[in-house]
């Protein structure tokens, strides 16, 4: 390490000059603070003065290399330095590139690499693509006539959801160009109308049987008798689903879908309990993701239309104009009921004159 002596000579003056200041620091904390001592086991002994140890730090290469010269490394080899100072460098332009003189961090200088980068993800990637997304939408273990009524259960969603983004299509169509593709942009709007409380009152049938197979497998006893815990699925279940069908078509979408997504949990929470058979829970998840996207997909095409049609009267409207007219009609008969008692007192009025 040190080729020279006047390195060596400069490393034992940093190590002399070091103990000096180490011994002249101990002297002086010494004299400040020392004290007497008192034995613990009673006896009589003269009192002795005790120094705090200085903190002594870590001896540098330089130290170690000035205490030890007897090591190989101070040793010098004058011929073969000659010889290395008379040969001449050899030039090689060819090996001189940007990154010939680029030295990685975390690479060895002159020593090829044999192992290749590995993508540290590459397992992760593979669990998710391979086992995950398959565990979850596999329906191997679903029964067959279970699985393929259940499929075309949803058929009525995505056909209505499938209509309604066409007409909104169609009525966008007609409101840019003056004329629709297939449809006219009025008989659109009316159909578009007629699909809409179609997909909400199917809605509200399909969550409230999804909240009756509760009710089914307690008859049936299936993993045990639970009582009011499980006949409550098939309670909550059309309480929620039914009043959807007096709010706007937007509010009442939105609501299903929360409606679906809760009933999924509960029914995955059900299936860890084994309440439910236990392909129960991917055969639901299969059906209620095909509904969601359903109903998302209804939301986007009504939302492209919304300030270009009219307002269809849901069921509050008609309830509410319906409570008009009882409120009209009784005026009505109030206001006739008065004339024939004004119209009799006035009858007897004039009898009584006569």
């Amino acid at each position: 390490m040190l080729r020279s002596g006047r390195a060596s000579s400069l490393a034992r003056s940093l190590l002399r000059s070091n103990t000096i200041r180490r011994t002249r620091n101990a002297s002086q904390l010494t004299s400040q603070t020392s004290k007497p001592l008192i034995p613990l086991n009673g006896r009589s002994k003269q009192s002795t003065r005790f120094a705090l140890i200085v903190y002594r730090p870590l001896s540098t290469s330089l130290q170690r290399c000035a205490a030890h010269p007897e090591t190989p490394y101070n040793h010098i080899d004058q011929k073969h330095e000659k010889a290395i100072s008379k040969h001449e460098l050899e030039p090689h332009p060819e090996e001189v590139s940007l990154a010939s003189s680029v030295h990685q961090v975390f690479e060895e200088k002159g020593v090829p690499e044999t192992e290749k980068d590995e993508d540290m993800l590459a397992g992760v990637y593979s669990d998710i693509s391979q086992k995950t997304i398959k565990e979850t939408f596999a329906l191997n273990e679903v029964p067959r006539e279970a699985l393929f009524v259940g499929m075309a259960g949803v058929i009525p969603y995505l056909a209505t959801s499938a209509s309604t983004v066409y007409l909104a299509w169609d009525i966008n169509h007609a409101a840019m160009t003056g004329q629709g593709f297939l449809l006219s942009g009025k008989t659109a709007e009316v159909l578009l109308h007629i699909i809409e409380p179609l997909q909400i009152g199917y809605g509200a049938v399909i969550i409230s049987f999804l909240g009756a197979i509760h009710w089914g497998l307690e008859w049936a006893k299936y993993g045990g008798v639970h009582g009011y815990r499980r006949y409550a699925y098939g309670v909550i279940a059309p309480a929620v689903a039914w009043p959807t069908l007096l709010f706007p078509v937007e509010y009442a979408l939105i609501a299903q879908f929360t409606a679906f997504t809760f009933l999924y949990f509960a029914d995955a929470r059900a299936c860890v309990r084994g309440w439910t058979p236990h392909w129960y829970m991917t055969y639901r998840f299969v059906l209620s993701f095909v509904v969601g996207a359903s109903i998302v997909i209804s939301l986007i095409g009504r939302g492209q239309v919304a300030d270009k049609i009219s307002r269809m009267p849901g069921p509050a409207d008609r309830l509410r104009a319906l409570k008009e007219t009882q409120m009209e009609e009784i005026e009505k008969e109030e206001r006739e009921r008065r004339a024939r008692i004004m119209a009799q007192d006035e009858e007897d009025e004039e009898e009584e004159e006569d």
